[in-house]
């Protein structure tokens, strides 16, 4: 009986609502941790992988020598590479692919890849706004990492004595 008519007056006085406004008001003057994003940046981890690029040589020459070892470590199966040889022995890449909507960002391929060709930027600001975007061929890996290689060789000079 006791415990009923403590129910009820708990509905009465509305108990949980001013529970719930005590809550709201200890938070309400407190410091706002917001970030106003494209003037502000959080940090990012050391660790971070965003998107993908392919690296060349100081010559020009793409780094990539169709090894295929980032196609098969892969475990979501997002890269596809095609090869030839050419003239003078060596074989490069005819099609490199990375289905952006397949791939984990696991660090895989980055990590087998015998002559640091795939490397997985630190750049985080990048959108898919059409269908089809979501595929990153050879000319574009080339392009982004052509945009970075700077950024990309100092990071990789920062970690020379951990790799």
């Amino acid at each position: 009986m006791l415990a009923k008519l403590k129910q009820l007056i708990k509905s009465f006085t509305l108990f949980e609502l001013i529970l719930g406004l005590k809550q709201t008001g200890k938070h309400l003057f407190t410091r706002k941790i917001t970030v106003q994003y494209p003037e502000e940046k959080t940090p990012k981890s050391a660790r971070f992988r965003g998107v993908h690029a392919l690296r060349r040589y100081p010559n020009g020459e793409e780094r990539c020598i169709a090894c295929k070892l980032c196609e098969a470590v892969c475990p979501a199966l997002a890269i596809t590479i095609e090869s030839e040889q050419r003239a003078d022995g060596s074989r490069r890449t005819t099609r490199y692919e990375i289905d952006l909507f397949k791939c984990i960002y696991c660090g895989f391929c980055e990590e087998s890849c015998p002559v640091d060709s795939i490397v997985e930027t630190s750049e985080s600001e990048f959108a898919i706004l059409a269908r089809g975007q979501n595929i990153l061929d050879k000319n574009l890996l080339l392009a982004i990492g052509d945009k970075y290689e700077e950024k990309i060789a100092a990071e990789r000079a920062e970690d020379a004595p951990y790799r």
